[in-house]
């Protein structure tokens, strides 16, 4: 790609489709909030540099909604629909947190005295952990899209509340950084433009000035925000967001587009514990597999990166799904055939991103047609998503899921072999990705960061997981006091404060392995 530049905006608007999903909300969601924070930062005269701060911001406003999918999903019954509305709660009106409290359990049937209960039992500490999760790994993966401090400080106080009673970390006020502040008026003015049109938006941010939100900036919004609104009703966002980001635009290495895409790949594969690490994995083997079968550079390339953003559709479909240990209903198997599509969609909308779109779209499918979403065969299948295909299998075979147990390689091997036997996978290949597998080097014990010893490593891999001290203590046959107190040595090594944190940390340093 060599010196080649693209426009980071062009990336970024695609991708926040999978936070508008990771949230239970419609797509775009994030993209208008984005143009209306942009525009209110214009109306109170902020400098472009800054007004550029607040357009990133609330673009990326909820890079880190996976982070607890798995801990709201067991303790709600739900993730997304939880989201959804937790994202427009007002918790300091009882009746709004009443209404919250109606949702546990909701058509989990016999289930929800069970989560009822939970919920009851895990008080607001839970919620309040929840939020540091979310603001932890969003303002870690903003640095990683290198958006700049105000930008990664403003997604660590993501959920502050103006009062400083409901947020992560009991800031307020003007403590609270100002894109922050903005950005949660423009996404609570969109959700409720959404709902009931802009008299009710503008109504209902009135009512939240003082406690919710800045009550500044929602006089700002009062006087500009109608008109603000009625311009979004027929504008093609798609084409303003581009148009509106602030000046100098951000132009980053095509090169860049590979970090952009590891930082996403992260992002979904924390929605659940036992995908930690999937997305980067799949994308080593299938890169190396590229490489034994010929692939052109380019192509070698795309196979990379579509590997690495082929779950993108996956936040879309709620965590009873993916963590069911039983059948899936023919419902929930019609949701998981369709998050390949989703991601088709997600990167078709970004021009340097589209080139994947068809990759990820079909990496399902398989040779003989007898694959989702689709039923492509052949060489409706292009020869990228045949590897990605067989390299997606194998990694996801090697991990547990809540329906089995984890194979072995050579037993995963087995299996990609006898689907290319049976015409399922193209023979060659399949061929090239269990040799790739077989060419992958241990890592070596005692390199690891920020200073852990190998007995922590091993620890931060059991709670990344999700595993509980107790049964850490069970599975390395070790004390419950030993393990808490290396618990608490890992948080103050990695600076990071919850189970999401050090997940996300663990496979930004490849620790799960």
């Amino acid at each position: 790609m060599g010196g080649e530049h693209v426009r980071l905006v062009e990336l970024l608007a695609a991708l926040s489709i999978v936070t508008d999903l990771g949230m239970g909300q419609e797509p775009e969601k994030a993209v208008r909030a984005c143009l209306v924070a942009t525009h209110l930062a214009r109306a109170m005269d902020l400098s472009e540099r800054d007004a550029q701060d607040v357009f990133y911001c609330t673009l990326m406003q909820h890079l880190g909604c996976t982070a607890s999918a798995h801990e709201v999903s067991y303790l709600f019954g739900d993730d997304l629909g939880i989201l959804q509305r937790a994202e427009r709660t007002d918790e300091s009106k009882p009746r709004e947190a009443l209404a919250m409290l109606a949702l546990v359990g909701k058509g989990t049937g016999a289930q929800r005295v069970r989560h009822l209960s939970r919920t009851v039992r895990a008080g607001s500490q839970a919620n309040t952990t929840i939020l540091k999760s979310v603001c932890e790994v969003g303002a870690r993966l903003a640095q990683r899209l290198r958006l700049g401090s105000a930008v990664s400080g403003g997604l660590f106080h993501a959920t502050e509340t103006w009062d400083g009673k409901h947020g992560a970390h009991g800031v307020a006020g003007d403590d609270i950084p100002l894109p922050a502040r903005l950005s949660a008026v423009a996404t609570q003015a969109i959700i409720f433009d959404r709902l009931g049109g802009a008299e009710a938006a503008v109504e209902m941010l009135r009512r939240r000035a003082g406690s919710v939100l800045d009550p500044e900036l929602v006089e700002t919004f009062t006087r500009v925000g109608p008109d603000l609104l009625g311009w979004l009703a027929d504008a093609d966002v798609w084409v303003e967001v581009t148009a509106t980001e602030p000046a100098p635009v951000r132009q980053v290495p095509a090169a860049h587009l590979d970090a952009v895409a590891a930082a996403f790949a992260d992002m979904v594969d924390l929605k659940t514990p036992f995908t930690l690490g999937h997305s980067s994995e799949v994308a080593a083997l299938a890169t190396a597999a590229a490489e034994r079968v010929g692939l052109p550079t380019a192509q070698v390339a795309r196979v990379r990166q579509a590997a690495l953003l082929h779950d993108l559709g996956r936040v879309g479909v709620p965590n009873t799904v993916w963590e069911k240990p039983g059948a899936l209903t023919t419902g929930q198997w019609e949701q998981v055939r369709l998050h390949a599509y989703h991601g088709e969609r997600i990167l078709a909308h970004s021009r340097p991103l589209e080139p994947l779109a068809r990759i990820v779209g079909r990496h399902h499918e398989r040779n003989d047609g007898s694959g989702y979403h689709r039923g492509a065969s052949g060489s409706d299948v292009p020869v990228e998503a045949r590897l990605l295909a067989a390299a997606d299998a194998f990694q996801a075979m090697t991990q547990v899921r809540p329906h089995r147990a984890a194979m072995d390689p050579a037993q995963a091997a087995g299996v990609v072999e006898k689907f290319a036997a049976t015409g399922q996978f193209e023979a060659e290949c399949a061929r090239a990705v269990v040799e790739a597998a077989g060419l992958r080097p241990a890592r070596a014990r005692g390199v690891w960061p920020c200073g852990l010893t190998d007995r922590e490593v091993e620890v931060l891999r059991l709670v990344a997981h999700g595993m509980s001290n107790a049964a850490v203590a069970a599975e390395l046959v070790i004390s419950r006091r030993t393990v808490e107190n290396h618990v608490q040595h890992i948080y103050a090594k990695t600076d990071v404060s919850t189970r999401a944190g050090l997940a996300l940390l663990a496979m930004e340093h490849g620790l799960l392995r």
